[in-house]
């Protein structure tokens, strides 16, 4: 199988677009080439071309027009359109596809087509990216050296992906069995789980009820988290914060101020507590709820 992508610079894109295909494909030799006639020979044609016809294995978005976006707006790279065409193939289903596409695809394709997906607070400081990592290899322009380094980070990127992918479907997973925990509390507010479980905010964000998550801790003590509200911002405004006299509190003076006599500590932040049995945290997420 030959796979044909852009010469010149490499992006985050075309290298997770090309990681993507050796997922699918196994291994695969890579021409970098913008020769219309070196296109010809392939049998996938990534990041150029200016074709998008997944029927023919060309997945390109830089035509006029682009290649479709999403339903959210962000416009598909050629990382997306490989992804939307393979991904629940590669991920095992449908969830587990969705998932990846919006935790590493949609950024990567967000960046890839100039659209900004997070809004910096600090003047010169942004956030440090994949793509940071992928160039810190380039030590120079020469064509051959370019080419072994896109290999190889091309290589760290089908890693990375395998690794997304098993944990998407043991997040999947888990999700499942927090909306069934959810569904079985007496109290849907409070959600009990027996151990801290992958995407249990993002999963009890989405719910009507929750405003807290009770689950226990490697050293057995347990931990009251407040549930997140995600119509708010990505990382979440607290549905109901715990109270505020708690904040910062702990040891001797917390279990005083609540009654808890096992009662260890509260976030400066009022995002978590914590008590030394279920008892206690469980009294705790009693007085929150009635605070």
């Amino acid at each position: 199988m030959k796979i044909v992508t852009h010469d010149s610079s490499f992006h985050t894109d075309d290298v997770f677009a090309v990681a993507t295909i050796f997922l699918v494909v196994g291994e695969a030799e890579v021409v970098r080439s913008r020769d219309q006639e070196v296109h010809k020979t392939a049998d996938y044609v990534v990041d150029t071309g200016m074709e998008y016809n997944p029927s023919a294995r060309h997945f390109d978005h830089h035509q006029p027009g682009g290649a479709g976006e999403r339903e959210n707006g962000i416009p598909y790279a050629s990382f997306g359109l490989v992804w939307k065409e393979y991904g629940k193939k590669l991920a095992g289903g449908e969830k587990e596809a969705a998932l990846i596409d919006r935790e590493l695809v949609q950024p990567i394709d967000a960046h890839d087509n100039g659209v900004p997906i997070a809004e910096y607070k600090f003047k010169g400081v942004r956030d440090y990216a994949i793509g940071d990592f992928f160039s810190s290899f380039i030590e120079s322009r020469d064509s051959d050296h370019l080419y072994t380094v896109f290999m190889h980070v091309a290589g760290i990127a089908k890693d990375l992906l395998k690794r997304e992918i098993s944990m998407a479907k043991k997040t999947i997973i888990q999700q499942e069995k927090i909306l069934a925990f959810y569904d079985a509390s007496l109290d849907r507010r409070l959600v009990i789980m027996p151990e801290e479980m992958t995407g249990w905010r993002e999963v009890l964000g989405q719910t009507k009820e929750a405003l807290y998550a009770v689950y226990p801790r490697p050293d057995g003590s347990w931990s009251l988290k407040c549930v997140p509200d995600f119509s708010k911002s990505y990382y979440g405004a607290l549905r109901k914060p715990l109270p505020l006299e708690w904040a910062g509190k702990d040891g001797e003076e917390f279990q005083q101020m609540t009654g808890v006599q096992d009662a260890i500590f509260t976030h400066k932040n009022l995002f978590t507590a914590g008590a030394r049995t279920k008892e206690g945290v469980l009294k705790l997420a009693e007085i929150a709820l009635n605070a």
